[in-house]
């Protein structure tokens, strides 16, 4: 079976997790994985290259590069590849799972309460300050995976072209990462000492293997019953819904997320216009209002960002519940809007992962990859940037608490290497704080 080479350097700091102290690490990371794909992204890389040093940047990159090329949530995707390489099939399952089942339930409670009671202050002060924790956290992986992809003034070049073209033009991101990948392939024919990796040495193949970071075979067979179980899985229950519930929203809600889900590439924020467009104008679902409400809860709570299609789901079965009650139709809604949506993702892991590990040490896709890694450093800033526009001016005027607690976030993780889940908490409980003091004040009598 081939394995794919690892550095002498690598082999000497790459541990071996077992299979329960990976699932305790995805059960973790789906509670603490806010701030949509780019901090997701941050999280595990800290997380699984820096800290627990699971699988080196290079790996990591790699999958990365795959996810990004892929229709749907990348974050996700890119959870259930690692998953994968260390504990093949099961891992990918349980990572891919674990990433976004906290976040059905956080969601699900956000959404009930938003539609009884609405929005509640003391929730949103808290948000406040888990996003801030979220930019200084993306900050800080945009200059860790720089500082390890950009190796020379070309490289550096490519990712912030890719930044400028994605922010400034909305260029689209396959076209983007076709184009580096021909600069990449190109360029080393004539340049290989700008585009090619340094060679590694293929002595600690053994351990990459002992990880689980292996090819699994690939074969028309395995491919065709990979196929069949997916289909077989996406088909009982859409004419379940069909039959058990005709005339109802939820067998439309399941073919809608399921195309979404197959038809929008680049990433969670072009699968966000697509949905919203369509739930709001065609189907009626919600209000453009609640719709906005909903990104917001989606953006502030963990798992992908693209969880907002659960809260459409929940208000989709609140208004249209058929001959469900609204509370049944809400959780029936929710749990097809999250199941068909994130369902094909593993069907594309388990069938092209196994492939793009046969690609490693592929000297076209070296150099194809090399200059892709820094065009998605350059997409992960573009994020970032996106996301900070919002923590930092959301409605008028700057929020400078939120800037001094993103800032005082940074430093803590990037000079004393305080952990994320400290940061997390210690932010989120700071905003409620901020918003308690105010709430006083306001409230004290005037002397």
């Amino acid at each position: 079976m081939d394995t794919a080479p690892v550095s002498k350097e690598e082999s000497k700091e790459l541990v071996v997790p077992s299979f329960r102290e990976a699932l305790m690490f995805w059960f973790k990371l789906g509670w603490i994985s806010f701030g949509g794909p780019a901090g997701q992204i941050a999280i595990m890389h800290q997380e699984l290259v820096d800290k627990k040093k699971w699988i080196s940047n290079d790996r990591f990159l790699h999958a990365l590069n795959y996810c990004m090329l892929l229709p749907g949530p990348e974050a996700q995707q890119l959870a259930t590849y690692i998953g994968w390489l260390l504990h093949k099939t099961r891992g990918g399952i349980i990572a891919g799972v674990l990433f976004v089942l906290p976040s059905v339930f956080i969601l699900f409670i956000l959404s009930y309460i938003y539609i009884v009671f609405g929005t509640l202050p003391w929730v949103a002060a808290i948000f406040v300050g888990l996003k801030a924790a979220v930019l200084a956290i993306v900050l800080a992986a945009v200059i860790k995976i720089g500082k390890k992809s950009l190796k020379n003034n070309v490289l550096i070049a490519i990712a912030v072209l890719s930044f400028l073209v994605t922010y400034f033009l909305n260029f689209p991101f396959p076209a983007l990462i076709l184009s580096v990948g021909i600069i990449g392939i190109v360029g080393s024919q004539f340049f290989p000492g700008l585009f090619l990796p340094a060679k590694k040495s293929t002595e600690a193949s053994a351990l990459a293997d002992q990880a689980g970071q292996h090819n699994q075979a690939t074969s028309l067979s395995r491919n065709v019953t990979i196929l069949a179980i997916f289909l077989a899985l996406w088909a009982l229950p859409f004419l379940g819904l069909y039959l058990l519930l005709p005339g109802s929203v939820f067998a439309t809600e399941a073919f809608f997320f399921t195309k979404a889900a197959f038809l929008t590439f680049g990433g969670a924020y072009s699968l966000l216009a697509y949905i919203a467009q369509a739930g709001v104008e065609q189907y009626g679902w919600l209000t453009s209002l609640q719709m906005m409400d909903g990104l917001g809860l989606a953006e502030t709570t963990p798992g992908p960002l693209i969880m907002v299609v659960q809260f459409i789901g929940f208000l989709a079965g609140w208004n249209h519940p058929g001959s469900l009650s609204p509370f049944f139709g809400s959780v029936t809604g929710s749990l097809v809007a999250t199941y068909f949506t994130f369902l094909p993702s593993f069907m594309f892991i388990f069938l092209g992962a196994p492939y793009i590990e046969r690609l490693i040490g592929n000297t076209k896709m070296s150099a194809a990859l090399a200059t892709i890694t820094p065009a998605v450093v350059g997409v992960v800033l573009n994020l970032g940037v996106w996301f900070g526009t919002h923590v930092l001016f959301p409605t008028s005027g700057f929020a400078w608490f939120s800037a001094a607690l993103a800032v005082a976030a940074f430093c803590l993780m990037q000079f004393y290497k305080v952990g994320i889940i400290q940061i997390i908490a210690g932010s989120g409980g700071l905003g409620l704080l901020w918003y308690l003091l105010g709430f006083l004040m306001l409230c004290a009598p005037k002397i």
